[in-house]
């Protein structure tokens, strides 16, 4: 049996007015992206016109019409409008163009082998869930798409993935079979996840040596997987990327930089909280999702909270009865905060148990913390969070589980 989150009540401030602090914090600084329904009510007659007129063209070809992720583009299906609208969007309804668009990126698939490359075992095990991966899903349900390059500063790891030609281009085909994966999870219909959100961490990313394979890849996936990437969200931002980024932003479209999200180091957690739930952010990020904690389905919610600067809260987890055995996660955003935990029987005159004694957890911390607790007898858990030496507010999230004594 569990107890329900509702059960904790914070004693310096109402957790209900830092989950409403945290949810008009998301939405005043939402991404101004606005994703296509791809819904016909929801098309413009020209855009209705200019999918008519590419159906018209793919049908009046010689050869058969091309399949794109196992869907005819000719076959009525719905989900075929999608994929057409999104070669159309990327080309600004352009009809010769989107179409032009369209072969190329089939001949692609057709010379990459791109529908078999989900299934072939590339011998990249080491960079799975390190350097490319799928994980958990976003606020609104895209899959989400971690990337995270720091680890080839080492140069042994360097030349072993991109030491010749011929390692590259597994290295390319193993990045497109990431990709494919993320594709196979969206529902490809009208109305429906049509895209996935790109998370990049740039922390330690020796950006002169990856040069060659980051402009393949980004030129792989902008001629074949238009509109797929519903916002871009970048992390460890460091100094020098806002000067390239001012530089490149004028050869931008509004559209494009309208699904960037540029985060600095020590907001990565906060930035990541708008879109993506805590239970779904990698440790590493400042979540609470250790690796293989969604194979076994989907996570227990964690609620979410704010500390303000110079703040203290306690957490209060009551009605716990004796011998119940409680099991907590806590983490906050950048740390640098002190931490405790005790419990507080219920009866008179009980010694209240320090479970964790206060102290500091420091801004490197990547994990958050676990423990577990069975009670002696009837009381509350209190987990303490400290940031009255710091003037910032830090996103923080934790949840529990209380399994009631066995009989």
């Amino acid at each position: 049996m569990e107890q329900s989150p509702a059960a904790q009540r914070p004693t310096k401030r109402s957790l209900m007015s830092s989950l409403k602090e945290a949810a008009s914090t998301t939405l005043g600084r939402s991404s101004s992206f606005k994703e296509d329904s791809y819904l016909a009510s929801h098309l413009k007659p020209a855009e209705i016109k200019a999918l008519e007129d590419l159906k018209k063209m793919l049908s009046s070809a010689s050869s058969a019409p091309p399949s794109m992720w196992g869907i005819p583009l000719l076959s009525g299906d719905e989900r075929a409008d999608v994929v057409l609208l999104k070669f159309l969007r990327a080309r600004d309804f352009g009809v010769a163009q989107a179409h032009a668009m369209l072969m190329r990126c089939a001949e692609w698939r057709s010379e990459f082998g791109a529908d078999e490359v989900v299934e072939e075992e590339l011998g990249f095990k080491e960079l799975e869930g390190v350097v490319a991966y799928m994980h958990g899903w976003d606020r609104a349900g895209h899959p989400v798409c971690y990337n995270a390059y720091g680890v080839f500063k080492d140069r042994e790891m360097y030349d072993r993935i991109f030491g010749d030609e011929e390692k590259l281009k597994r290295f390319l085909r193993w990045r497109v079979q990431v990709m494919e994966r993320g594709v196979g999870l969206l529902q490809l219909k009208p109305g429906g996840i049509n895209s996935i959100i790109q998370v990049t961490d740039l922390k330690d990313m020796p950006k002169r040596e990856l040069r060659v394979a980051s402009n393949q890849i980004l030129s792989l996936f902008q001629d074949n997987y238009p509109e797929m990437v519903a916002r871009k969200v970048f992390i460890n931002v460091p100094w020098y990327f806002s000067i390239l980024y001012s530089m490149v932003s004028p050869f931008l479209t509004e559209r494009t930089k309208s699904k960037f999200v540029i985060a600095k180091g020590g907001n990565v957690a906060e930035t990541l909280y708008k879109f993506i739930r805590p239970e779904f952010v990698p440790v590493q990020y400042g979540g609470l999702s250790r690796p293989g904690d969604l194979e076994n389905g989907p996570p227990k919610p964690a609620s979410e909270f704010t500390i303000k600067g110079g703040e203290k809260v306690n957490l209060e987890i009551d009605g716990i009865e004796s011998g119940a055995t409680i099991t907590w996660d806590i983490v906050v955003g950048g740390w640098d905060v002190g931490y405790a935990a005790e419990y507080v029987p219920s009866a008179e005159g009980g010694y209240t148990i320090a479970v964790e004694k206060p102290r500091r957890i420091p801004a490197t911390a990547e994990e958050p913390v676990h423990n577990v607790f069975t009670a002696r007898e009837a009381g509350k858990m209190v987990l303490s969070i400290d940031n009255t030496s710091s003037r910032r507010r830090k996103v923080a999230a934790y949840r529990y589980f209380v399994r009631k004594p066995t009989v």
